[in-house]
């Protein structure tokens, strides 16, 4: 790969080596030597510029889970090293609630939680970040109810207030594949997200599919995936939906696999998921990896933060 080092032989492989070095090597220095010095990071509760706090946020994740392991689950990477690669990096970390910090006082438990990661790559450094991990999933394996954690967040940090991502600099621009599969996934979720009705999942899903769902749930055949987007979708109206990336990924010997990042801007409006309508405006980051078999999708991971979407639903209304 031109820009990058001998050493790797591909994105992928250049994703898991310095995701290894920088948090199982506890190497965290190196952030400074592969991430940007301009480099944007935005998560569903900030937009954060530079390396610099890439590495204080890794010092403190490890302060609390200091046994903290990055299981790569895939890599799904589109583009080129001449105006930047994408990686959609899904990581899998069983950890131990060791320290002291955001998720309260050590509870001494043993958790798991995912992440996905879309980073842009160019010469060597990521350059630009989009990360969503579930912390739902790690709030109720420790013991607290999402909601009791974002209602905790709001009173120390006060409401979310993002400023606006900056663009990825260089020439890149985000990768929208229009393979058959890529196209009816995306459908799927304009279907959904626009009130279409839901029996676009019983038609694109596998009967035996199963979802890793938010907050550490398994979904397991359609007609439970179809359940839990009804229970979503009672909450909202007036949503806009944004599709920002998509990249369907086929490779020799494994399933056809597409990635999806997008964001939903809606109304908390209806009973459900969230509690009783605020009637406060919500932004929803969320990154979705699929699997397909025969041409339905046998295997789903969608992540979003319900800690952030709490912290916008209980948010005192301007």
């Amino acid at each position: 790969m031109k820009g990058f080092d001998a050493e790797f032989l591909d994105l992928e492989h250049y994703i898991q080596v310095i995701t290894q070095r920088i948090w199982e090597g506890r190497r965290i220095d190196d952030i400074h030597r592969y991430y940007g010095a301009d480099c944007a990071v935005e998560t569903p509760g900030g937009v954060s510029l530079g390396a610099g706090p890439v590495v204080d946020s890794t010092r403190a994740t490890l302060a609390m889970f200091p046994d903290r392991e990055l299981l790569a689950e895939d890599v799904l990477w589109s583009g080129d090293d001449e105006h930047g690669f994408l990686s959609s990096h899904r990581i899998l970390s069983p950890m131990t609630h060791m320290g002291d910090g955001a998720f309260g006082p050590a509870s001494a438990r043993r958790i798991h939680a995912r992440t996905i990661a879309d980073c842009v790559c160019l010469d060597n450094r990521v350059i630009h970040e989009w990360l969503v991990r579930d912390q739902a999933a790690i709030a109720r394996q420790i013991g607290l109810h999402e909601r009791d954690l974002a209602q905790a967040w709001l009173a120390q940090r006060g409401p979310i207030a993002k400023p606006p991502m900056p663009p990825v600099p260089g020439g890149y621009r985000s990768h929208i594949a229009s393979g058959a599969l890529a196209r009816a996934y995306r459908g799927l979720y304009e279907q959904l997200w626009h009130g279409q009705g839901l029996d676009g999942v019983l038609q694109l899903h596998d009967r035996a599919s199963v979802m890793a769902a938010p907050a550490g749930q398994s979904l397991y055949g359609h007609l439970a995936i179809r359940d839990f987007w009804a229970d979503l979708l009672t909450a909202f109206d007036g949503v806009q939906f944004d599709l920002e990336h998509l990249a369907e990924v086929r490779r020799a010997e494994r399933n056809p696999a597409v990635a999806m990042r997008w964001r939903v801007r809606a109304r908390h409006a209806g009973p459900g998921r969230y509690g009783e309508p605020s009637g406060n405006t919500v932004e929803i980051m969320g990154i979705s990896h699929a699997e397909f078999a025969n041409g339905r999708v046998l295997r789903e991971w969608l992540l979003v933060d319900e800690v952030a979407i709490w912290m916008q639903v209980l948010a005192p209304r301007a």
